[in-house]
């Protein structure tokens, strides 16, 4: 309701936010019980340290709530904040990309979310209502997406006490739509899925951990002396084994980190795509993912500028892509939704249609990038190598040492012929497509009536060579074709721009 009413946020999020606030009192728990652990008062010290972070916490977060309010107005969304000092911030209808909301574990056990206004703007400017009743959610997203679609009427107030925001099956009717599958993963793909996203984060976090920590520990892990005294003790008769024992064990070691990121990628992806659908509604894309912290995305049609399908290098052998839409609105601080994310060709190609694009036909005429560019490339990354090795050879003591650098010269040199083939363009009747990488390809489409500009651009060497960049003017992302020979980046232009001017868009409804 657009009533302008001054309103809170529910009373429950001051609780979620003490109960997220725990976490913060854990460290100077620790500290406190490890500075004190002599004395007899050490436990007494760090809970009282705890309870003082805790106390601090939940008064803050106390002030911040009774002092944040929101007004859903006739043209905008304000909102007021600030305990000693007040901030007001507008945000006109006409300005929001996207409104999507998102569960985290602890707010949907109360049964609330956080509603997202995106901008487009970036760099912190989204609004955000942290946190708010299912229902009155849906409620918001609904009327700004009557409010672009050029609908007068909103969703009554009255209609919120007829909803039970606790119970998921209304909370997710309000204001949903009926919508068209288009992708979904289960479980199994999830789980081949995570097999690909190998990571080792959990290594390098217990090592973050280890190193801002070691006060705690009983010995220096860096210490090479005290881990051959632990070694000597009893992992001594390992190293009595013999040679061939040591090489079992770095392979069992080897094994078990590879245990690590493999269990590791698993666990990311099951807790990020838990659940993951991308429908088709009458108000656009939809997509929902996620295990403990659950988000809900609505897109429509018109906002998405450009596809881009990418892959990585070992899940490209096995014919797995992902399918990202380019848009002013925001995802996880990316200018793109992800919206197949482990999918094969043919699974994508229902979703790219549905977007109003076509996927890449295999009668494009592809035309690469100059062979001078390949050329210029090939000398300007080997050179850096070739010094080294003229370097290593003159002053190491054995000169076949200066060999190695040149094998990087050579592998790069080999890296540039093989990969141009993959650097490569076309232009149809509606889109223009751009493709690059030959380990991990990836291919770009834009339709040639959303772009805003096109930009030759040249520098030193390109001039003298006779090639350039084309820069096109991309809203929520970029988009480049290097190494375009200049008589044909003269004709993309044109051709492009005509398209542009072809529609006057402050002419349309």
């Amino acid at each position: 309701m657009q009533d302008g009413e001054a309103r809170r946020t529910d009373p429950k999020s001051f609780v979620v936010r003490g109960v997220m606030s725990l976490r913060n009192a854990v460290f100077p728990m620790v500290a406190a019980f490890f500075a004190m652990r002599d004395t007899s008062f050490g436990l007494f010290t760090a809970i009282v340290a705890g309870a003082a972070v805790l106390s601090i916490s939940s008064l803050m977060s106390y002030l911040g709530w009774r002092r944040f309010t929101y007004r859903v107005g006739e043209e905008d969304i304000r909102v007021e904040q600030g305990i000693v000092s007040r901030a007001a911030r507008s945000v006109p209808y006409e300005r929001i990309q996207d409104v999507s909301l998102e569960q985290a574990l602890i707010p949907r056990l109360f049964g609330l979310v956080e509603v997202k206004f995106e901008t487009g703007s970036g760099g912190g400017e989204d609004l955000k209502l942290s946190y708010l009743p299912e229902a009155e959610g849906e409620r918001l997203r609904e009327l700004v997406r009557e409010i672009h679609a050029g609908e007068t009427a909103a969703i009554p107030a009255a209609a919120e006490s007829d909803i039970d925001a606790s119970d998921p099956v209304q909370s997710e009717a309000a204001g949903s739509e009926p919508g068209e599958p288009l992708f979904e993963m289960k479980p199994p793909r999830l789980l081949k899925f995570g097999m690909f996203e190998f990571s080792l984060a959990v290594v390098a976090v217990v090592f973050g951990i280890t190193q801002q920590l070691d006060f705690l520990l009983p010995f220096d892990i860096w210490d090479l002396d005290e881990w051959q005294e632990l070694l000597a003790g009893p992992g001594n008769w390992l190293a009595a084994l013999g040679p061939m024992a040591q090489v079992v064990g770095a392979v069992l070691a080897s094994i078990s980190l590879l245990a690590v990121g493999v269990a590791t990628g698993i666990i990311r992806t099951l807790t990020r795509e838990w659940g993951f659908l991308l429908e088709k509604t009458p108000r656009g894309f939809r997509r929902r993912r996620g295990l403990f912290t659950k988000t809900d995305v609505v897109m429509p049609v018109h906002r998405v500028q450009a596809l881009e399908i990418v892959t990585k290098m070992i899940r490209y052998r096995f014919g797995w892509r992902a399918l990202k839409f380019v848009s002013l609105a925001q995802d996880a601080g990316s200018s793109s939704h992800v919206v197949a994310p482990f999918a094969q060709a043919e699974e994508i190609a229902p979703i790219i249609r549905a977007a109003g694009f076509e996927p890449p036909a295999d009668s494009l005429d592809w035309h690469r990038a100059s062979k001078r560019h390949r050329f210029d490339r090939m000398v300007i990354e080997s050179t850096p190598f070739v010094l080294v090795a003229i370097v290593v050879a003159v002053a190491a003591p054995v000169v076949w040492f200066g060999l190695l650098p040149l094998i990087g010269a050579a592998l790069t040199i080999v890296g540039n012929l093989y990969g141009w083939q993959f650097h490569k363009h076309a232009l149809d009747a509606r889109q223009v497509l751009s493709s690059d990488g030959y380990l991990s390809p990836s291919v770009k489409i834009a339709s040639r009536v959303k772009l805003h500009s096109v930009e030759i651009v040249q520098g030193p060497i390109a001039q003298r060579r006779g090639y350039a960049t084309v820069n096109l003017g991309l809203a929520g992302g970029a988009f480049a074709m290097s190494g375009v020979p200049l008589e044909r980046a003269r004709q993309l232009r044109r051709s492009i721009m005509e398209s542009i001017s072809a529609t006057d868009f402050s002419k349309l409804a």
